[in-house]
């Protein structure tokens, strides 16, 4: 077993030839964090890009009047603070550790060097960046089209996709989530996303189990957007 198989599993770079892999490996740095440690603060300088090698990261703004808005949970694989590649600047969220977890930290400069002398490396960088700007596209369009119900909907199919698990009942979404931390991700209130997800539950398009929400009727949720 290689000592860069880690990166294999990140899905930006498990196409890539073990020599460049090799490549990525000696400008990698894995830090762990405890559950509830910030790995970077909102304003802060940027100097690197992260991965998670394991564990869940929660990504979130602070409004001017200090609300918390959580823009994504990463897991295992995700990328994350990769606005600042190339161009520098603050990180323009704060990343914080939900559960105990490692992360892969690649500092800018040392990407850079890289990209120059291998081809390979810099086009697995530009489609990850394709990636990432068609996902914020996603997430403008929902915010700025969608009503309070369309969102949730939005919400529990991206989950879905991304990791749901097929049981008996239908997909079992496992969020470890609050009624709070899920309102602020889709970017409603906490009294309207539970209102909503009681009536979807009534309606018998999911089932509601403390942090576990299993989607019965995936076609009709759907039917929502």
């Amino acid at each position: 077993m290689a000592h860069f198989d880690y990166l294999k599993k990140v899905p930006y770079f498990n196409e890539l030839e073990d020599k460049s892999l090799e490549e990525i490996h000696k400008i990698s740095i894995i830090k762990s964090f405890k559950k509830g440690s910030i790995i970077f603060i909102e304003g802060e300088k940027g100097e690197a890009i992260y991965f998670v090698k394991s564990g869940k990261v929660k990504i979130s703004k602070t409004s001017s009047i200090g609300k918390e808005y959580i823009i994504k949970i990463m897991e295992k694989g995700d990328i994350f603070a990769e606005s600042i590649l190339f161009a520098g600047g603050e990180y323009p969220a704060t990343a914080e550790a939900i559960e105990d977890s490692e992360v892969i930290m690649l500092k800018n400069k040392d990407i850079e060097n890289l990209i120059l002398k291998n081809t390979e490396i810099a086009l697995s960088i530009i489609k990850l960046m394709a990636k990432r700007l068609k996902n914020v596209s996603y997430i403008i369009e929902n915010l700025a089209l969608r009503d309070s119900i369309g969102r949730t909907a939005s919400v529990l199919l991206t989950f879905a996709k991304e990791r749901g698990v097929n049981v008996k009942e239908g997909i079992l979404l496992n969020l470890n989530l609050n009624r709070q931390d899920l309102a602020n991700i889709i970017g409603i209130s906490r009294e309207t996303v539970t209102r909503v997800l009681s009536q979807m539950d009534k309606e018998g398009i999911i089932k509601l189990n403390r942090n576990k929400v299993i989607i019965k009727d995936i076609e009709r949720l759907r039917e929502m957007l």
